[in-house]
């Protein structure tokens, strides 16, 4: 497996080959989060033997948008970015919340320019909207000379009640909408994920939730990472340039 995970970004040599940046949560991150019980893992562990070129996994479990910009985890992939690297960028499962009791990760509301005040960790902090953070992070890799992909998040176990629901969180919209406005390509992986899941059904689905109904288990990342290629493929994204094979399960959306 190509995938490269290093606690600095640093470290990272600046005449490495063509390389794939991951930046998300624990639903992307190696080691996947939830309570302790079952191994977990983020999906973003298991694309990387499908690719012809590295993947390095930068997604950190509990992060936001807002929070993965202000702890300059962007910044750090674009200290390191060479130009016709790629940037993979999937947030919203930690977005939500209130600003009233401020847990340093929500956002502020609204979809465009609009900013909230507060004061989080005892720091005063100005905070923008969930499209703004992918926005300007997509603009400071763009400046890079990467190409930048944003994906819209993972489902929770659509099948949690016993039935098949899909039901996509404002995120996803929203994750949509950055691409757009900031003139990125997009995928929705939440789709992709849950198309597949429904044909797996509600036994196979189940399994894949050890611990909760957000993080997955080894074999759930790899069918999360599976269904992320497969969008990559139906959406003729740059990054399907750099695979090795085109045969991923589901139909295309």
């Amino acid at each position: 497996m190509k995938s490269i995970a290093l606690s600095s970004l640093s470290l990272i040599p600046c005449a490495l080959a063509q390389t794939v940046y991951l930046a998300g949560d624990s639903t992307m991150a190696a080691g996947g989060g939830g309570s302790s019980g079952a191994t977990t893992n983020g999906w973003g562990e298991y694309i990387a033997d499908s690719l012809s070129i590295a993947v390095s996994n930068q997604a950190v479990g509990g992060r936001s948008a807002r929070s993965y910009t202000r702890e300059g985890r962007f910044q750090a992939i674009a200290d390191v970015l060479q130009e016709g690297d790629h940037v993979v960028i999937e947030f919203g499962h930690n977005d939500g919340g209130s600003l009233s009791t401020d847990n340093g990760r929500t956002d502020c509301p609204g979809t465009g320019d609009e900013t909230c005040e507060t004061v989080y960790d005892g720091v005063s902090e100005t905070v923008l909207t969930f499209p703004k953070y992918l926005e300007n992070a997509a603009q400071m890799f763009l400046d890079k000379g990467a190409h930048v992909l944003i994906s819209s998040q993972t489902p929770n176990n659509v099948w949690e009640t016993g039935e098949f629901a899909y039901e996509p969180s404002r995120f996803v919209e929203y994750a949509q909408l950055a691409a757009e406005v900031a003139g990125v390509e997009y995928v929705d992986h939440g789709a992709y994920v849950a198309s597949i899941y429904e044909s797996l059904g509600l036994e196979a689905v189940t399994a894949f939730y050890p611990n909760d109904h957000t993080h997955t288990s080894p074999d759930g990342a790899q069918v999360v990472a599976d269904a992320f290629l497969k969008a990559v493929v139906c959406g003729g994204v740059e990054l399907s340039n750099v695979l090795t094979t085109t045969d991923f399960d589901g139909e295309c959306l």
